[in-house]
């Protein structure tokens, strides 16, 4: 593969990867056990997950590592395996990829409010974020995608973080989920000028609660900034519970088809967007008709 920074500066949309944690649940992961965890004692499901993805099209995975700093994974008495997982993972997902799809080392919040609103402490959230970003590099990601950020702080704190072990690309996303603001009350204008101010390589939306929402969020970004390079990773729609048979147990479903989604995969290409994929409840087949979409 040629230097993501270069692919950014092409027409083309890259097709990113869908759905980590809800994937692995379903090949077995039990709830309630970190998805990181597998990184170590199943990487085979993890690989196997990277692969179907990219036999969808996907030119990007994702490393297995969104609660990989070393405090999220204290609460699965994991912490002190930062390093290790992180470099497991990133090795899992290069040895999918080979040198044909690249590989992004995911970095999520760390789930702990910051100060003033909760205890954690911004040099804290640096530090940690820059030991798993460490950990990633060395396991040779090519670019660190920042995913999922509510707090502008923390994305700020995950950005230096990363900056200060690595001068590879990188990407950050937060999740406009409360009517057009993040959890944390960011609007997409505030978002993206002080995210692209730090000189980061692209800036966007992902998850979220609906496709229209995610793209309302990245609709205002290109009218506020319309030289940011712009990146959208949106949910398959909003889960709901569905039994469709007495004698099994009921199902979790997301309610936006692969179709669909490979028709708002267009609409995000008109608004410019250089990657694109899924978040939560994308499955192979979202990705597979996000890929027939944009490369047809």
């Amino acid at each position: 593969m040629s230097n993501i920074r270069e692919c950014l500066n092409q027409p083309d949309v890259l097709v990113s990867d869908g759905a980590t944690g809800t994937m692995l649940q379903l090949a077995g992961l039990p709830h309630g056990v970190s998805p990181e965890r597998w990184n170590l004692e199943n990487p085979e499901a993890v690989r196997m997950l990277h692969q179907s993805y990219i036999q969808a099209g996907a030119d990007i995975v994702l490393t297995n590592t969104f609660g990989g700093t070393h405090i999220r994974l204290e609460k699965d008495h994991l912490g002190e395996y930062v390093h290790e997982i992180n470099l497991a993972a990133a090795k899992l997902a290069r040895q999918a990829a080979s040198d044909k799809v690249f590989v992004f080392g995911d970095i999520g919040p760390i789930g702990i409010l910051m100060k003033p609103y909760g205890t954690l402490v911004y040099a804290n959230a640096v530090s940690a974020f820059q030991e798993q970003a460490t950990g990633l590099a060395e396991g040779g990601v090519d670019a660190i995608w920042i995913e999922t950020m509510s707090d502008l702080n923390e994305a700020k704190a995950a950005v230096e973080g990363a900056q200060q072990a690595t001068n590879l690309p990188i990407l950050v996303t937060m999740s406009f989920d409360t009517h057009g603001y993040t959890m944390m009350g960011i609007k997409p204008e505030k978002a993206v000028r002080e995210l692209w101010a730090l000189g980061i390589d692209a800036v966007g939306a992902n998850c979220g609660r609906t496709l229209t929402e995610t793209l309302a969020a990245i609709q205002e970004m290109r009218r506020t900034l319309p030289e940011a390079v712009l990146v959208a990773k949106p949910n398959a729609g909003l889960p709901h519970i569905e039994k469709t048979d007495k004698e099994k147990p009921s199902e979790v479903v997301y309610d936006v088809t692969p179709q669909v989604m490979g028709e708002y995969a267009l609409k995000f290409k008109d608004l410019g967007v250089k990657i694109f994929g899924g978040c939560c409840g994308s499955t192979p087949d979202h990705i597979r008709a996000i890929a027939k979409a944009l490369k047809s």
